[in-house]
């Protein structure tokens, strides 16, 4: 009887010693090694790496369309003051911007139902910034492969926006996850 509860305790004692010993990670292994004469990348660094790849990949195009860029008001005369794909958000105290959790802070604009509300199209207009304008489709009612720029106000939309052919890119299609 003994023998057998001593048996019992000695292999409990060793499974638990196991299951601590195979818990434990060594620091030497965390780390990834290289052929590059023993320099090491820690999992920290690889990570920052992989984060700055998912973030040139947010950027990179999906597809590209060419078509007319015009400016609208939240209250123009086929206007409800509500946005399409977004009817709560509120857009009637000039407000033209959005916060995407991928893109930050973006333009609204609208288009026709052949970009998903939620895409995040890029362009370049010279009259609305100097570096290129990054915009989310929260709106609908042009046609085709058309883009309207939500202007903050009507003089805004005439002077700065007006009427123009661009080529956009597409980096989303609809809001994704």
């Amino acid at each position: 009887m003994i023998k057998a509860i001593n048996y019992v305790l000695k292999t409990t004692i060793m499974i638990f010693f196991i299951i601590i010993s195979s818990n434990y990670i060594h620091p030497i292994l965390t780390k990834t090694y290289t052929d590059n004469v023993n320099k090491t990348v820690n999992l920290s660094t690889m990570a920052l790496k992989v984060d700055e790849f998912l973030e040139s990949d947010i950027y990179s195009v999906k597809d590209t369309y060419t078509g007319d860029l015009t400016g609208y008001v939240y209250n123009c005369p086929l206007c409800n003051g509500t946005l399409g794909c977004m009817p709560s958000y509120n857009i009637r105290d000039g407000k033209n911007t959005y916060i995407d959790k991928t893109y930050g802070e973006v333009y609204i604009v609208a288009s026709s139902p052949n970009l998903p509300c939620g895409s995040i199209v890029k362009f370049d207009s010279k009259r609305i910034s100097s570096s290129p304008v990054i915009a989310i489709v929260l709106d609908r009612g042009v046609p085709g492969k058309d883009l309207d720029f939500l202007s903050p106000n009507l003089e805004y939309a005439i002077k700065n926006v007006g009427r123009s052919i661009i080529t956009y890119d597409v980096l989303r299609e609809g809001f994704g996850e």
